[in-house]
């Protein structure tokens, strides 16, 4: 299978984006997927939510603004196959920065690509900072897809059109024209509110099928894992978040079966179909 790369991206904070990027990650990663996750956020919360430290100079700075390859940034995480390029507070730099340099839309594209053709992992997952700037631009561009993990909650929903009009807009222009949101998570769900409901009903009705079926919950567990470096299943794997996360992972690997298939069905050959001869008349019996 070739490396599929997709950006967690959200211009909203605190909707459970980097949760969504290490928990995922780390499900896949149990059910044997080889994936890397690229801390693009210059608050490194998914650096220290993997347990390893924010060390100046080792984030995707570098290979932004000076071509520097991502290779040798790439850290091996307590957890078998998932690795971590991860960041820290210097990135953030790299908003006014990477604006004055050439083809600045395309530099993590550049940068990624050796990585991307590799084939060494089966998913490239980017963990966007919770703004529509420079960085989260230049991640849209160097991936294949998006997935947009959206809050229950009102505001939610005006903050999806901002985002889904930039994906748009970097189709449209060329800068990536086979950007495609690969789907909608639901997180922090409270089932004991009704506008939570709402919320679900809502964007369900103007996404169909772009929205998982699974919804996060909003737990403690959840909360807490961070602070211990561990994702939601090596925190406490019987937790509900784990179920949910565990439940996510499996539909999300369906959804790209799914997206293979229908590409190979698009480049099969056609074979036309072989005419059958008209059948002849039966001959006349004998007479006499």
């Amino acid at each position: 299978m070739a490396t599929k790369s997709i950006a967690f991206a959200n211009q909203k904070g605190g909707v459970g984006k980097t949760t969504t990027v290490i928990s995922l990650a780390a499900c896949l990663a149990e059910a044997g997927k080889r994936v890397l996750a690229i801390d693009f956020d210059p608050q490194a919360n998914c650096t220290s939510g993997l347990g390893l430290e924010k060390l100046e100079g080792h984030s995707v700075y570098d290979a932004l603004l000076n071509g520097q390859p991502l290779t040798p940034l790439i850290k091996q995480t307590p957890y078998p196959n998932m690795d971590l390029v991860p960041s820290e507070e210097d990135l953030a730099a790299a908003e006014v920065d990477v604006a004055r340099v050439d083809n600045f839309l395309q530099r993590f594209q550049i940068a990624v690509a050796p990585i991307h053709a590799s084939g060494s992992y089966d998913y490239i997952f980017v963990d966007c900072p919770p703004s529509l700037g420079i960085l989260t631009m230049n991640a849209l561009v160097g991936v294949d897809r998006i997935v947009i993990p959206l809050q229950c909650e009102y505001y939610a929903l005006e903050g999806l059109t901002v985002i889904l009009r930039l994906v748009e807009h970097l189709r449209g222009s060329g800068a990536n024209p086979a950007l495609d949101v690969d789907g909608i998570v639901m997180t922090m769900f409270d089932s004991r509110t009704n506008l939570a409901h709402q919320v679900v009903e809502e964007v369900r009705k103007h996404f169909h099928e772009k929205v998982f079926k699974t919804i996060i919950p909003r737990t403690v567990r959840l909360s807490e894992a961070p602070s211990y470096g561990k994702p939601i299943i090596h925190y406490d794997k019987h937790s509900a978040g784990a179920t949910a996360y565990r439940s996510l992972a499996k539909e999300f690997l369906k959804r790209q079966l799914a997206a293979e298939a229908a590409v190979v069905a698009t480049l099969a050959p056609v074979v036309p179909e072989t005419p059958v001869p008209p059948a002849q008349p039966a001959a006349a019996p004998p007479t006499g």
